[in-house]
C-alpha cells in the first residue's frame, strides 16, 4: 500500500469517527431545552457542512494527480484541523 492510499484510508477513518461524534452530539441536543436544542441544531448544521468540505477534499485526493497531490493533502489538513477544533468547541458547550 502506497503512502497516498495509507493516508485516504486515514482521512476516511477519521471523518467516520467524525460522524459518529455528530450522532452523540445529536443526541445530546435533543435531550436540551427548546432554546438550547435550535443553537445545538444550527453548530450541527455547520459541523456537518464542514464534514462535507472535508469529505469532497478527501475526492479530490483520490482523484488528484502525482504533482497536485502534495497542495490538496496540504489543504486537506488544514481543512480537518478546523473541523476538529470545531468539535472539540462544540463537545465542550454540549455537556
Amino acid at each position: 500500500m502506497s503512502n497516498r492510499d495509507a493516508y485516504e484510508q486515514k482521512l476516511r477513518a477519521k471523518l467516520d469517527e467524525l460522524q459518529a461524534e455528530v450522532e452523540k452530539l445529536k443526541a445530546r441536543a435533543r435531550s436540551a431545552d427548546a432554546d438550547a436544542r435550535i443553537d445545538r441544531e444550527e453548530e450541527i448544521d455547520r459541523l456537518e457542512a464542514r464534514r462535507e468540505e472535508m469529505r469532497k477534499k478527501l475526492e479530490e485526493l483520490r482523484h488528484s494527480g502525482d504533482e497536485a497531490w502534495d497542495d490538496i493533502r496540504a489543504g486537506a489538513e488544514r481543512a480537518w484541523e478546523s473541523l476538529s477544533e470545531a468539535i472539540e468547541k462544540a463537545r465542550s458547550r454540549f455537556k
